[in-house]
């Protein structure tokens, strides 16, 4: 018989906030990078990096007997959503500032609590779904459907990257709940990275010598499609940095799935949201329009009131008498 899922909620908390911290990092970092290297490069030379600090952790955790699975396909199918939601949002990175980036990213914790309910059973209340709802009107403004295209920074497609790599993102930390309860956090980074490296490795192989980048003036595709180089001295310490960062998040975020209900875990991923306008204007001197800060309150509010329903309901839960039978 299967164990049922732990519910640790302020462990789980405290270690989405910690993984969240590390991703405003992370993004910051690839942005930084992102003129100079393929994503492709960048993601392997993280992910290569990345997985000894994770296997480092599995040893802390009982060592390689917990990289055994009996369910290799799901894992899989989790690795790959996550590159899909990794990759989508760093080729949005290249061409928008990094808080409108992390803005429209931000869908994320909405499609947690909408999946929570047919996938995990989770109960969520037409108070916390009206909260669900004005965020995503939030989503929409930011998408600034009303502006002429030749007025926004980027295309549209590039303006919905962020927002599928949010979707593929939330199917990820749904399957982290179901997978939680029979695998540890350090594997579960340790199968990530893998997929990384072996998606990175393919890309490589198809589109390494920077052929298919020929001739584009499209940010994200250049920054997909062109040609490998060897790091510079100065960036070794950005990659090796970042290598360290990736395994912390991949920790934090799987240990914080898998101790607390997805959808009281998913409204404080709203962290990054402050931190990624923070780094964007001390790093790149970027400030979001309007149309982003309306986005960000709305999200940001609808976080909040999810938050702080699921706190009353728990008190009044708590207060319950028992009932005899």
């Amino acid at each position: 018989m299967t164990a049922p899922p732990q519910n640790h909620a302020t462990l789980g908390i405290l270690f989405v906030i910690a993984g969240v911290f590390a991703i405003s990092i992370n993004d910051m970092l690839i942005k930084q990078l992102s003129g100079g290297y393929p994503l492709h490069e960048i993601v392997f030379l993280r992910s290569a990096i990345g997985i000894l600090f994770s296997l480092v952790m599995v040893r802390m955790e009982g060592g390689w007997r917990i990289l055994k699975t009996r369910r290799p396909f799901l894992h899989l199918i989790r690795g790959l959503l996550i590159v899909i939601a990794n990759m989508s949002f760093f080729l949005a990175l290249a061409a928008i500032p990094l808080a409108d980036a992390t803005a429209l990213f931000f869908a994320a914790p909405l499609f947690i609590t909408l999946l929570s309910i047919p996938i995990l059973g989770e109960k969520v209340g037409i108070m916390r779904m009206s909260a669900v709802l004005v965020g995503f009107a939030g989503v929409v403004i930011m998408q600034r459907p009303w502006a002429d295209s030749g007025t926004l920074e980027a295309t549209r497609v590039v303006l919905l990257l962020p927002v599928l790599a949010a979707f593929t993102y939330a199917l990820n930390q749904i399957m982290t709940r179901k997978l939680g309860v029979e695998s540890k956090a350090s594997a579960l980074s340790v199968y990530i990275q893998a997929t990384f490296i072996v998606v990175s490795i393919g890309f490589y192989l198809v589109a390494g010598d920077g052929r298919f980048a020929q001739g584009t003036d499209n940010a994200s595709l250049e920054f997909l499609l062109r040609a490998w180089v060897w790091p510079a001295p100065g960036d070794w310490g950005v990659i090796v940095g970042m290598g360290a960062n990736a395994a912390i998040i991949g920790y934090c975020l799987s240990q914080a799935y898998r101790m607390a209900d997805a959808a009281t875990v998913a409204p404080f991923e709203y962290v990054g949201l402050p931190l990624a306008v923070f780094w964007g204007w001390l790093i790149f001197a970027e400030l979001p329009v309007w149309e982003v800060w309306a986005g960000i309150f709305l999200i940001l509010g609808s976080g909040l009131f999810v938050f702080l329903r699921e706190r009353q309901k728990a008190r009044v839960v708590a207060r319950a008498p028992l009932k005899r039978h």
